[in-house]
């Protein structure tokens, strides 16, 4: 048999039907994670054709794109729409017989931190959701999609979808990262580096000793934001660091099945010999700490960088976006980017509000108190997030801070809900986006690592993270 990618083998293994000679195939999908925001139009055409769902026991229901992030946590919902979309979810699980993790939920959150912690998402799945941040679960070896409404309905009704395979892209991260730099810095250096559209029609694989040494945590940031170079699916090949994490996990494998699980997926890798259709590799010893100044995630630069000047841009098609990125951000060409003030900083979001984000945020600000200029927000990943922090005692030095500590949601990543930023606000955020009003009409969004973030809201500037002192004159 001809050498295979990972990518091919995941497809190949889930491949009900080739379709036709273009790269159709009928595809099997494992399970799928259902939100409030992008399924109402999906159950109201099952329900308007008396379509069942066929598998209910592979989905699993969350509240989290409108959902308040209030301290203190009611089903009360300040948006007529919001608490509508809250109550139709209830009532689509109830009928169709899918588990619901509520607002109330011990266990509620933003979806693409639940699915994980709760081991629904295990290595060798495909997985698809009306999210494109669905990318997220490649770092357990698992292959996720995001899909539009018409496919959730279809998905729900089937369990398949019609699917076109995508070219197949390695990117490896030769050497290891120097301290401080994060799997932030480095996702954030590769969009950059290829473009907002340089990996479309890919799905990319992420390999080198840089990707071995992350974490589950930081893989997951990594194949969240491989989205925004334009790639439809990301992943690693699944190791004992994977395995460690889900072990425990709730709905992971137990007893036997559990070590006739990880056998199968030790095998999990793209053979020696297989070819990929593209490579990059970034040096992870280049890497420095990363912060957008435009409206495009590939817009940014290092911290110790000067804002660009769109003269110096040869395509005219180009030095259009950066002069209206610069109009639209109120910078100026050739400013440092380390002087650029702000008036939030926002950590949360599906790329970085997992208690490891919350432990680097926390070492920076402890002690210390955040700008008098300046708003700071901490919004979980979820609800069990938020619990676990509170009781390693973070929430304590974030409150202590100056931090609102708030409740799990996706927030002020793209304010659906009532976490929203005022025209000419400028934020230092975690998430993944920058677009022109992606946190509010008319506000400015510098993304960055979860450490990034809390060095500004301390500073009131973005800062350099590696000349930012903690306790004991330790450098992050």
């Amino acid at each position: 048999m001809k050498p295979r990618t990972l990518y091919e083998k995941h497809i190949d293994s889930h491949t009900v039907r080739t379709l036709d000679d273009k790269g159709h195939v009928l595809l099997y999908i494992d399970r799928q994670v259902i939100n409030e925001y992008t399924s109402p139009q999906a159950f109201s055409g099952l329900r308007e054709a008396g379509r069942r769902v066929w598998r209910p026991e592979t989905s699993l229901a969350v509240v989290d794109h409108v959902n308040p992030t209030a301290p203190l946590r009611t089903r009360q919902m300040p948006d007529a729409g919001g608490a509508r979309q809250v109550s139709y979810l209830a009532e689509n699980c109830e009928e169709f017989g899918i588990e619901l993790f509520d607002i109330l939920d011990s266990r509620q959150g933003i979806e693409h931190v639940v699915a994980p912690e709760q081991g629904f998402i295990l290595p060798g799945m495909v997985i698809a959701a009306g999210d494109s941040h669905t990318t997220t679960y490649g770092a357990l070896g698992a292959f996720g999609f995001g899909i539009g409404t018409s496919e959730i309905e279809h998905l729900l009704a089937t369990q398949t979808l019609v699917y076109k395979r995508l070219k197949t892209l390695r990117v490896t991260v030769n050497g290891t990262l120097a301290r401080g730099m994060t799997a932030k810095d480095v996702v954030m250096a590769l969009v950059a580096k290829i473009g907002a559209a340089g990996a479309t029609g890919y799905a990319i694989e992420f390999c080198g000793e840089g990707i071995d040494a992350l974490s589950v945590e930081g893989r997951m940031t990594m194949c969240n934001m491989a989205v925004e170079a334009g790639a439809r699916g990301a992943f690693m090949a699944p190791d004992d660091k994977v395995f460690d994490y889900l072990k425990d996990k709730p709905r992971a494998p137990k007893g036997p099945q559990w070590a006739a699980a990880v056998n199968v997926w030790r095998e999990l890798h793209s053979d020696a010999d297989a070819v990929f259709d593209r490579e990059v590799e970034l040096s992870a010893a280049e890497i420095a700490p990363m912060v957008s100044w435009g409206t495009s995630p590939d817009q940014a630069l290092a911290i110790s960088g000067l804002v660009p000047d769109p003269r110096a841009e040869s395509d005219a098609s180009r030095r259009k976006d950066l002069q209206r990125a610069l109009q639209y951000m109120g910078l100026r060409a050739g400013q440092p980017l380390n002087s650029i003030s702000i008036s939030h900083a926002f950590i949360g979001s599906c790329t970085n509000a997992r208690i490891e984000d919350l432990r680097a945020a926390a070492e920076v600000v402890r002690g210390k108190n955040v700008a008098p200029t300046v708003r700071a927000m901490i919004v979980p990943g979820s609800s069990q997030v938020r619990a676990q922090a509170e009781q390693e005692g973070l929430a304590e030095i974030f409150t202590r801070a100056g931090f609102e500590w708030r409740q799990s949601g996706c927030s002020m990543c793209l304010a659906m809900n009532d976490d929203v930023l005022s025209p000419g606000d400028r934020c230092a955020s975690s998430t993944n986006r920058n677009f022109e009003g992606r946190q509010g009409a008319g506000a400015r969004t510098h993304l960055m690592s979860p450490a990034m973030v809390a060095a500004a809201a301390i500073s009131g500037h973005l800062t350099d993270i590696r000349e930012f002192e903690g306790e004991n004159n330790a450098v992050f």
